[in-house]
């Protein structure tokens, strides 16, 4: 098959799935299950899209701009006045539920494979603890689903990809000193004072954030007052502040990801202006990213972790996605008062995708130790395993709660 023919037979499963998109948001099929599997086989076909050499780099692009977008999309439409009320669940998420996962993490990873050392069973734990909203919007976007509980998973996962990346750092340079294999340049760009990298990180970020979300927010309302805006370029402003946020963080050593998010909470809560440009723009061009971030991943990603793929990188993603995630959860919630219910479907719901895939490849671009392939694998399988698995179960769990909430208001009446 040509790349022609290949490239005009994936636009035509975007067509096809444009078409179908209010249907399927009814059903288990979700936009990353099926272009990741376009991906995968475009991959089987042998058709290059892109050359070998630069395969990687365009993914680590297209998963950091998609990644940017997203966390700044979804901050933007989490309200002040409702993260007073429900803000104790995600700062037990953060605080308490997040390394309490990545200990938890260690250990099973050393347990799985006892003979890698500790490094790189903590270096598998902090890729694979930040949790992806994004693969399930139909939980995190539906009205039936609390209000606590939705914010409660966006402003985790909008915060704990940032918290984790400097952990991940620190990681990867641990492992590959014990491996003594680290490279004379990787050394000299790594940290020189791990402590001061990992508290600029999440210092300068949010302080990035509040300061371009404010002040872009303030002046975009002040165009919009005065009409000097049209409609169009609303979105285009959004896009532009998102990526602002993002690199400003990153020129002063600050962490890009938790700016991103930081910036959009704030944009989203200082702006006066209508904000249904945000969602417009989400639907259109925010969607056609992820789809490429999925259909790349599928294509170039997947079929090396599946390569080296083994019986105990299955166990321990498997792993990641329920014990890992769930028993950190509810230990953090004990004592707020939620039902067993929401707790269990917090733990659950912590889906693992862009980040993950995000932080495997700048381990990749910057490393090398023994034990790649298989942390390649374990990403890979656990980001699948996550793509399918909460693909799936997001509709009938949106249903669940509609359906909960209808039985509630009839008892109450």
């Amino acid at each position: 098959m040509t790349i022609m023919a290949a490239l005009g037979l994936l636009l035509l499963a975007v067509l096809v799935f444009a078409g179908l998109s209010r249907r399927l948001e009814m059903s288990v099929v979700t936009m990353p299950i099926v272009f990741t599997a376009l991906g995968y086989l475009a991959y089987l076909s042998g058709v290059e899209f892109f050359p070998e050499e630069s395969e990687f780099e365009i993914l680590h692009f297209l998963a950091e701009v998609t990644l940017v977008l997203v966390l700044f999309s979804d901050a933007s439409r989490v309200r002040l006045a409702h993260l007073r009320l429900s803000g104790g669940i995600p700062a037990r998420l953060l605080l308490i539920g997040m390394p309490l996962a990545i200990l938890l993490g260690t250990l099973m990873a050393h347990w799985v494979s006892p003979e890698q050392p500790w490094a790189l069973a903590l270096l598998v734990a902090a890729i694979l603890t930040p949790t992806d909203a994004a693969l399930g919007q139909a939980v995190v976007s539906d009205e039936a689903v609390p209000d606590n509980l939705r914010e409660g998973i966006a402003v985790e996962s909008g915060l704990n990809d940032g918290l984790a990346l400097p952990v991940v750092i620190m990681a990867a340079l641990a492992a590959a000193e014990a491996a003594s294999l680290v490279d004379s340049n990787v050394a000299a760009a790594g940290p020189a004072n791990l402590a001061a990298f990992g508290l600029a990180q999440v210092t300068l970020g949010p302080l990035v954030g509040v300061a371009v979300g404010a002040l872009s927010a303030m002046l975009m309302d002040f165009a919009v007052r005065r009409e000097w805006v049209t409609d169009a370029y609303l979105g285009i402003y959004f896009l532009s502040t998102a990526f602002l946020c993002f690199i400003a963080a990153e020129m002063i050593g600050g962490n890009g990801l938790i700016a991103a998010f930081i910036g959009g909470f704030t944009f989203g809560n200082v702006r006066n202006c209508q904000s249904q440009f945000v969602t417009e723009f989400m639907e259109s061009e925010g969607q056609l990213l992820t789809m490429a971030t999925f259909l790349v991943f599928g294509m170039v990603l997947a079929p090396v972790g599946l390569a080296h793929a083994s019986g105990q990188t299955f166990v321990l993603a498997l792993a990641f996605l329920t014990v890992v995630r769930i028993v950190p959860v509810v230990l953090s919630l004990t004592g707020t008062g939620l039902r067993w219910r929401d707790k269990l479907f917090l733990g659950w719901f912590g889906p693992r995708g862009l980040a993950s895939i995000l932080f495997v490849l700048l381990v990749m671009d910057g490393f090398a130790f023994p034990g790649m392939e298989e942390l390649i694998a374990c990403v890979v399988l656990t980001v699948l395993i996550s793509i399918v698995a909460h693909g799936i179960s997001a509709f009938p769990i949106v249903k669940a709660f509609s359906a909960s909430a209808k039985s509630d208001s009839v008892i109450a009446q």
